[in-house]
């Protein structure tokens, strides 16, 4: 995590003054619970609400207190204690330090999820306003890199809209199996706390109650989440990728806004590079990367060990705020995109009529031809357009084999641009639905 790919809301919630909150917060809760059930005075529960509530948490005294400690939660628990006095015994009744840790983790991750998902909301409506911009702009398909046949460009942003339609309501399922609250005290038996003081804490954090916790809360549910954050950012990178393709000076069909005086190159004054998406492919490896250790994370040692702790410490932030700047950058992009139709037209007319080979290919099986002979007809034309720079339409006429076949209209009629857009408008209803 750094400032560069950093945007400040995501990078808040991992701060350490938000984490001390939290931890607080999951304490002075289960202290509420154990004050209704008896346990402690509940004069004890008000004062911890009251003096720890109104404490400034002190970092660099924790962090101090841990030089000695050596352990974070025993840090803070001594620091919380300064602030709220003899009644200090009563808080971390019956808990154990991954009680907190875990629960201030799930915490944190359901409120970058809440970030994750609105970034996902802004990059859904620039994708469905410049794919209505250019339903009906015409360009050409490519397979392999090649010119296939035509589409048109708001359908290839339609497909990039239902591919984040699909990586939201991913998001979704992964935010609702992280957001788990574990107080079940050593090794997830309850024995010195009560399983309501679980249920109390998690009510109040907007959490629900892990089924069964270890003594950690089970890490296939984490695995998952970065999992589908690794998922989303290849999602990111697919788009990323075909706005670089499009950008390259030998096809410039879109292409990244390039804003006054804006420089592309330290050697070349003429250069307009596609720094942003190259700049999206660089942070979706990254935060692809950290899935595999979150997966790695899953197999600990009987009820715990802290394997999983350091791998969390740095995945948690790194791949929440890298994902976080990613969708805004995305988002920008898109919105600002340029975009050239006539530069379209000129690219898929290139090779002059190629791109209706199938249509002939198909007509010619419909008027008795076998596919074989069908496909040697119409390949042996294609290839004088390949190499020679002919005319696939004029090929084909002068071809009497074909026009023993076709008559002349049919074979014009095969080179209709519009017969490959005529589904556009099912399409987009299919995405968008009926508006």
């Amino acid at each position: 995590m750094i400032p560069r790919y950093s945007r400040p809301e995501m990078v808040a919630i991992w701060s350490p003054e938000t984490r001390f909150r939290i931890w607080f917060e999951i304490e002075a809760h289960a202290c509420d619970a154990l004050a209704e059930l008896g346990v402690i005075p509940k004069e004890a529960a008000r004062t911890i609400w009251e003096r720890g509530g109104a404490a400034k948490f002190d970092v660099d005294k924790i962090d101090e207190i841990e030089r000695v400690t050596k352990h974070d939660v025993i840090a803070f628990l001594t620091h919380l204690g300064e602030f709220v006095g003899p009644d200090a015994r009563f808080i971390h009744q019956g808990m154990t330090s991954s009680d907190v840790l875990d629960t201030c983790l799930a915490v944190q991750l359901t409120r970058a999820s809440d970030i994750l998902l609105a970034d996902i909301d802004a990059l859904l409506a620039a994708l469905k306003r410049r794919a209505f911009e250019h339903k009906d702009t015409v360009t050409i398909g490519r397979s392999h890199g090649i010119h296939a046949e035509p589409t048109t460009f708001g359908v290839k942003l339609a497909q990039a809209y239902a591919e984040f339609s699909r990586c939201r309501e991913r998001l979704v399922h992964a935010r609702e199996d992280i957001a788990t609250c574990a107080i079940s005290g050593a090794v997830g038996t309850f024995a010195n706390i009560e399983p309501y003081v679980e249920e109390h804490v998690a009510q109040k954090l907007g959490l629900k109650p892990e089924p069964v916790s270890t003594q950690v809360i089970p890490r296939d549910r984490h695995a998952m989440f970065f999992a589908t954050l690794g998922v989303i950012a290849s999602s990111v990178e697919r788009l990323a990728i075909e706005i670089r393709h499009l950008q390259r000076t030998e096809v410039l069909e879109a292409e990244e806004y390039f804003s006054p005086g804006q420089k592309g190159s330290s050697a070349m004054p003429h250069k307009r590079n596609p720094v942003l998406t190259e700049n999206l492919t660089g942070l979706a490896r990254m935060v692809r990367s950290f899935a595999m250790p979150a997966m790695e994370n899953v197999a600990l040692w009987h009820e715990r060990d802290i394997s999983h702790s350091s791998v969390e410490r740095m995945i948690g932030p790194d791949a929440t705020v890298t994902l976080d700047f990613a969708l805004s950058r995305l988002t920008s992009v898109v919105d600002k995109l340029l975009v050239y139709p006539d530069n379209m037209l000129k690219n898929m007319n290139k090779f002059r009529g190629l791109v209706h080979s199938q249509r002939v290919l198909l007509a010619l099986t419909q008027a008795g031809v076998s596919r074989e002979d069908a496909y040697r007809l119409v390949q042996r034309n294609a290839m004088k357009v390949w190499e020679h720079g002919a005319d696939f339409l004029e090929e084909l006429l002068a071809d009497r084999e074909v026009t023993a076949a076709l008559p002349e209209a049919d074979i014009r009629e095969k080179f209709d641009l519009g017969y490959h857009t005529k589904h556009v408008d099912t399409i987009f209803k299919r995405v968008f639905g009926e508006a």
